[in-house]
């Protein structure tokens, strides 16, 4: 979908709020970058970024144009999607690998919904851990992954998919629960149960830990377990509490069987990522992750 290319390069900086990220995601130089906002700026008439140093944030006139920006590109995804599905009578097999969290809470509703609109395709999903889905995908037994966590394994290419936020959780019932609040050094002290070694959770977790300066090997591991769901279900009759995505305890929050344990400096974002192999150009795969994203929006 052809628009105007300057939005799209305000719209990556604003969400990095990096000039050197913006860059490397767009495949252009930081020049490059600087120059296409003091255009959108002179075009506009006015600042859409305080710069501080190396420090980057929106002014007021540059959180009125994210938001727009954003819906501008919602609608273009829409248009691009319905038109090119417009006369096209879709068909064939794809296979599907998916790591476990975003099997069991991202992808049944949107499976669903493709399947209502392509109905002549067949869809078959396999579940394993993220470290196992990308030796499927390498060894073709896959077409298209999707998992948590980033490995950077360099035959895979990896797609951004769904924002994520990792935490801890604990039953309602536990006493320790009703602080709401722990320390790093308290954290190492908790029952805690924990995704199996390959987990792309588990990745994303030590790294975070480690930025507190809290390693795996520093905590009270009770019980590691292969699925999101045994965590959940353990962590509910027990007193230990669990690190799990938030898809994963939404519906436990809501109903008030388990709340949120904020751990002070903790802050576990990641995304779910579409993996590929590099050079790989087929039409399925390309089509379910347009579809995924119409869906997920």
């Amino acid at each position: 979908m052809v628009f105007d290319f300057r939005l799209q390069v305000f719209n990556t900086v604003a969400r990095r709020l990096n000039f050197t990220k913006a860059a490397a995601e767009l495949y252009i130089t930081q020049p490059a970058v600087t120059k296409h906002i003091h255009e959108l700026e002179n075009q506009l008439n006015t600042k859409l970024f305080e710069r501080n140093g190396s420090r980057v944030k929106l002014t007021q006139a540059g959180e009125i144009l994210l938001h727009h920006s954003e819906q501008i590109f919602e609608i273009y995804r829409n248009i691009e999607f319905e038109i090119n599905n417009l006369s096209q009578r879709q068909g064939g097999k794809l296979r599907l690998g998916a790591s476990t969290t975003a099997a069991q809470y991202i992808l049944p509703p949107i499976l669903a919904a493709f399947h209502r609109k392509f109905h002549n395709i067949q869809v078959t999903l396999t579940i394993k851990n993220t470290e196992e889905i990308e030796q499927a995908l390498q060894n073709k037994e896959i077409d298209l992954g999707v998992i948590e966590g980033f490995s950077k394994n360099a035959a895979i290419k990896y797609i951004e998919f769904l924002k994520d936020e990792i935490v801890l959780v604990a039953s309602s019932k536990n006493p320790t629960a009703s602080t709401g609040a722990v320390s790093a050094e308290k954290l190492k002290e908790i029952p805690l149960l924990m995704r199996e070694p390959g987990s792309g959770t588990l990745e994303v977790i030590a790294h975070a830990l480690k930025m507190i300066g809290v390693s795996i090997a520093d905590l009270n591991l009770e019980m590691q377990l292969g699925s999101s769901e045994s965590m959940k279900l353990y962590m509910l009759h027990s007193d230990a509490m669990a690190l799990l995505s938030i898809h994963a305890v939404l519906k436990e929050l809501q109903s008030k069987e388990c709340r949120i344990v904020d751990v002070e400096g903790l802050n576990i974002e990641r995304y779910f990522y579409f993996t590929i192999l590099h050079g790989q150009h087929e039409a399925l795969p390309e089509l379910f992750m347009k579809f995924s994203r119409y869906v997920a929006k």
